[in-house]
C-alpha cells in the first residue's frame, strides 16, 4: 500500500527552496486555490443580498433571518462535503483527480447562479460550488501538506503562505462581484465568478503534468470486491437525502439546525473509523485524540468567525456608515477587509514562525490565542451598540482582530490536521478538520438569527464571552494534549 509520503519524499522536499524557500509546487497549488477562492468569496460576499433584497432590487425577497440561516447552512455543507472529496481520494482516484474534477464542478455551478433565475438556479448552483469547494479544498491542503516532511520546520509557514494566496482571491472577489452587483445586477456578479474559476481551472490543466508523482497516488485504494457494497450505500444515502428532503422533514426552516447534526454525526463517524482501524497505529491514535480539543475549539472559532458572511454582512448593509468623500461603499465590500490583511501579516506570521523554528508556540497554543481574540472582536462591538450609524474605521478595526484570530488559528488548523493525521486517512484527517469548520460555519447561521439590532448587547457579551472562557480552557489543558501528539508541535 502505497501512502502520501515515504521516508525519501521529505527529503526532497526539504532540499527545494525554489518558491520563497518552499518547494515549487506550492505556486502551482497557491494559483489554483487564489482563483477558486475568488470566484467562491465573489459569489458568497452578494449571495445574502441575492436571497433577501426584494425583487425590485433583483433578489429574491426571502426573509432576512431566513437566508442568513440558510447562508450558514450552504456554508457548512461546503465543508462538510470534504468527506466526500477526501473518500474519493484515499480511496479511489487520488488527491490531483479529485481536484480537477472539482474545479470543473464549480465552474458550472457559477455558470447556473449566472444564467439560470431565480430559486432553480440557486439551488443548482449551490448544490454545484458546494460539492465542488469541499473536494477542492480538502485535496488542496492534502497536497501541500505532501510537499513537507513531518519535522520539516517550514510546514506552517508553507501553509501560511498557501493562505495568503487564498485571501488574495478572497480579497478581489468580493471587490469585482460586489461593484457589478450594485452597476449591473447579480447574475452579472455571479458570472464574474464564473469567468474567474475558469482562470483558475486552465492554469491548474496546464501545470497539473508536473505535480510529483505522489500527488496521483491512492494512500488506501479500496479493493475491487467493496466497491458494489460502498455504491450500494452511497445510493441509499441519496435515497435517504431525498425522502428527507421530499417529505418536508428537512425544510428551509431547519436546514441549518440539520446540517449541524449532520456535520457532528459525520465526525463521530470518522473518528470511530479511525480509531477502529487496523492500519492506525497506537502513536497515530493518541495524534488523533489529542486532535479533538483541537476540533472543538476550531468549531467555535468558526461559529464567530463566518459570522463575516451573515451577522456582519447585514450589520454592513444596514447600521454600517459606508460613505466615503460622498459616495457609498457597496456592502459586500466590507467581505474584502480580512483579505486585505491577511495578505499584510499572513507572511509576516509566516516569517515569524520559521524565524522562531522549534522555540515557535505549541499548535494548542496558537489554537487558544486565535479563539481568545476571536472572543474579544465580539466584545469590541459593545462599546458601538445603540443607536446610529457605525463608523467603517470601528469596523475595520473589529476585522483586523478577526484577521489575527485566524492566522493564529485557520493555517495552523490545516497544518496540525496533516501532521497527526494517520498514514492511511491523511486526506480525510484533513476532512475531519474542515467537518468543525463545518459546524461552526452553520453555527455562524444559527447564531446570526438570534441577534436583535434593538438590544444587541446580550448577543456581543454571550459570544464574545463564552470564546474567552473556552480559549482559556484550551490553553490550560495545552500540557496534556502535547503529550498525547507524540512529539509533533
Amino acid at each position: 500500500m502505497s501512502t502520501p509520503q515515504t521516508t525519501a519524499e521529505p527529503a526532497k522536499a526539504s532540499g527545494d527552496t525554489s518558491f520563497f524557500g518552499h518547494p515549487k509546487m506550492l505556486a502551482s497549488l497557491f494559483s489554483v486555490e487564489m482563483w477558486e477562492r475568488f470566484s467562491f468569496y465573489g459569489m458568497q460576499g452578494i449571495l445574502l443580498y441575492y436571497m433577501y433584497f426584494t425583487a425590485e432590487q433583483g433578489g429574491l425577497s426571502i426573509d432576512q433571518g431566513l437566508a442568513a440561516s440558510l447562508v450558514g447552512a450552504y456554508g457548512g455543507g461546503v465543508y462538510l462535503s470534504t468527506i466526500l472529496g477526501a473518500w474519493l481520494a484515499d480511496r479511489l482516484f487520488g488527491s490531483e483527480k479529485v481536484l480537477f474534477g472539482s474545479a470543473i464542478m464549480i465552474m458550472g455551478g457559477h455558470i447556473a447562479l449566472a444564467l439560470i433565475p431565480g430559486i432553480p438556479g440557486l439551488i443548482a448552483g449551490l448544490v454545484l460550488v458546494g460539492v465542488g469547494s469541499g473536494g477542492l479544498k480538502a485535496n488542496a491542503t492534502a497536497l501541500v501538506g505532501t510537499l513537507y516532511g513531518e519535522k520539516d520546520e517550514r510546514r506552517d509557514a508553507g501553509f501560511s503562505i498557501f493562505y495568503m494566496g487564498i485571501n488574495i482571491g478572497g480579497l478581489i472577489g468580493p471587490l469585482v462581484t460586489g461593484w457589478l452587483q450594485t452597476s449591473f445586477g447579480f447574475h452579472v456578479g455571479f458570472g464574474a465568478a464564473a469567468v474567474g474559476m475558469a482562470i483558475g481551472l486552465v492554469i491548474y490543466a496546464l501545470g497539473r503534468k508536473r505535480l510529483p508523482e505522489e500527488a496521483h497516488r491512492v494512500p488506501n485504494p479500496l479493493p475491487a470486491k467493496d466497491r458494489t457494497k460502498y455504491g450500494l450505500i452511497f445510493l441509499g444515502i441519496l435515497v435517504v437525502i431525498g425522502l428527507l428532503l421530499g417529505t418536508g422533514l428537512v425544510n428551509a426552516n431547519n436546514l441549518a439546525r440539520s446540517m449541524a447534526y449532520a456535520a457532528i454525526g459525520a465526525s463521530v463517524i470518522y473518528l470511530v473509523l479511525i480509531f477502529r482501524s487496523p492500519l492506525v497505529s497506537g502513536l497515530e491514535r493518541k495524534r488523533v485524540v489529542a486532535f479533538i480539543p483541537l476540533y472543538i475549539a476550531s468549531a467555535a472559532f468558526w461559529a464567530l468567525f463566518q459570522q463575516q458572511f451573515t451577522f456582519i454582512a447585514v450589520y454592513s448593509q444596514e447600521k454600517l456608515d459606508r460613505n466615503l468623500f460622498g459616495w457609498e461603499m457597496p456592502a459586500a465590500w466590507v467581505q474584502s477587509i480580512n483579505p486585505v490583511f491577511i495578505i499584510i501579516f499572513a507572511g509576516v506570521m509566516a516569517a515569524l514562525w520559521t524565524k522562531l523554528g522549534p522555540k515557535q508556540p505549541s499548535s494548542p497554543l496558537k489554537f487558544s490565542a486565535g479563539l481568545f481574540i476571536m472572543g474579544i472582536a465580539f466584545l469590541a462591538f459593545i462599546p458601538l451598540a445603540g443607536e446610529g450609524k457605525t463608523p467603517l474605521l470601528a469596523l475595520v478595526g473589529i476585522l483586523f482582530l478577526f484577521t489575527l484570530a485566524e492566522l493564529f488559528l485557520s493555517p495552523i488548523g490545516l497544518s496540525v490536521s496533516t501532521k497527526l493525521a494517520p498514514k492511511a486517512f491523511h486526506t480525510q484527517m484533513v476532512a475531519l478538520f474542515f467537518l468543525s469548520v463545518s459546524l461552526g460555519t452553520t453555527l455562524a447561521g444559527i447564531l446570526a438569527g438570534l441577534y436583535n439590532p434593538d438590544n444587541e448587547l446580550p448577543y456581543f457579551l454571550g459570544i464574545g464571552g463564552v470564546a474567552v472562557v473556552l480559549a482559556v480552557g484550551l490553553a490550560a489543558a495545552t500540557p496534556a494534549i502535547k503529550k498525547l501528539m507524540g512529539g509533533v508541535r
